[in-house]
């Protein structure tokens, strides 16, 4: 009977324990003792993303970015309108992509973009008193400018660098990249994968029509990127012409210049290269009707082909000047192909085109009349550039 007692005790004394024990675990994670929710938790109310710009550094930005200044970026506001659907973060912009904004729909779109400040920024001189008081929460230079992003960081910025030649020039692949690198910055606007898509499917399409063009047939293309009675600044081989022109099938008479960015020519290099089509970029104030009629001092391109057969354009500006990478650069590659192909491209209508994209790739909605305003660029849109 006392060994019964005893064994009868020994179980008892047992569950007894069995069960502070239980109760003591239970308690230990109420408190996140576990650390799994605790560490979920943690990662959701983090107040800073890292993110890896594209001049490789990595910068700790606020997570919840409400105030944007940019600098020596031009298109950069543009692409951030539009992927926000708002500008209403932009408080600082360079004048350049003020003009811009003013002469384009991106104005029209997103008026309040018109309220922010420019006087931050000159060129590449940043004033960072007066950029302290516009109290970004981030700022974006150009990768090609480090010395600007020493001084944003060494002022106190969270300074994030974009680059437009890190992917050679590449109109396509640098937006895409810009896309994503925003799409990190900012998760609850996401659209990484549908620009991609988007875009890549629109050049996709180009290449499939130009692919077999015999080469003695391919177009013979000058691109007027900046023009006064002083200076003839063209694209050469490392600069966004080359790509637009390989991306179209066409040939870009300056291949042969290896400078990189613009580089300036004379008429008699032009009247050697004799090409077939121009395109004026909207970095100049020009009109093909200045080329047919000779208006600026000190030309004469009567004797170039392209002029002969009135086939010179001016380049869209829907957000931003196409011939940089920006927004606009999947409807403005079908567009270049068209001028340079028309028979090719028949059945593309690039105001139909420009609407579907801006609907199916940003939720945007353009009238008729938007649409067709990228493409009748107004003369003033070209101002503000300096000519050396």
């Amino acid at each position: 009977m006392k060994r019964f007692l005893s064994k009868k005790n020994s179980t008892l004394k047992l569950i007894v324990l069995m069960m502070v024990l239980a109760m003591t675990m239970m308690s230990f994670a109420a408190c996140g003792g576990g650390g799994g929710e605790e560490a979920a938790e943690t990662t959701e109310t983090a107040d800073t993303i890292t993110v890896t710009d594209h001049a490789d550094k990595t910068v700790e930005v606020p997570a919840d970015i409400q105030r944007i200044a940019v600098c020596d970026i031009y298109p950069l506001p543009s692409v951030l309108a539009v992927f926000f659907d708002s500008a209403d973060k932009i408080v600082g912009m360079p004048a350049p992509s003020m003009t811009a904004a003013q002469n384009g729909l991106l104005g029209q779109l997103y008026p309040e973009i018109l309220n922010a400040e420019t006087g931050y920024i000159e060129d590449t001189n940043v004033n960072m008193e007066e950029l302290a008081k516009l109290e970004p929460d981030v700022v974006f230079y150009s990768a090609s400018s480090p010395e600007i992003g020493e001084q944003l960081t060494n002022a106190g910025f969270a300074a994030v660098a974009i680059s437009v030649n890190k992917w050679d020039y590449n109109c396509i692949e640098t937006l895409n990249n810009w896309i994503s690198l925003l799409s990190q910055m900012f998760p609850d606007s996401d659209k990484a994968a549908i620009v991609e898509q988007k875009s890549n499917e629109m050049y996709d399409m180009v290449q499939e029509r130009v692919k077999d063009i015999p080469d003695e047939e391919r177009a013979k293309a000058f691109f007027l990127f900046q023009y006064s009675d002083t200076t003839l600044l063209t694209s050469g081989q490392q600069f966004f012409g080359q790509w637009w022109a390989d991306a179209i099938g066409a040939k870009n008479v300056a291949q042969e210049l290896s400078t990189d960015n613009s580089v300036a020519v004379n008429m008699e290099q032009v009247y050697e290269w004799n090409p077939d089509l121009i395109f004026m970029t909207n970095f100049n104030t020009y009109y093909p009707d200045d080329l047919y009629n000779n208006t600026v001092e000190g030309y004469d391109w009567s004797a170039v082909q392209a002029v002969k057969d009135q086939r010179v354009f001016k380049m869209p500006l829907g957000m931003y000047r196409s011939y940089t990478p920006g927004v606009d650069c999947p409807v403005t590659l079908l567009w270049m192909a068209k001028t340079a192909y028309p028979e090719k491209f028949e059945d593309v209508d690039v105001i139909a085109e420009a609407k579907d994209y801006y609907k199916e790739v940003f939720g945007i909605e353009l009238t008729d009349e938007q649409a067709q305003s990228i493409f009748e660029p107004v003369q003033s849109a070209g101002g503000g550039f300096a000519y050396q």
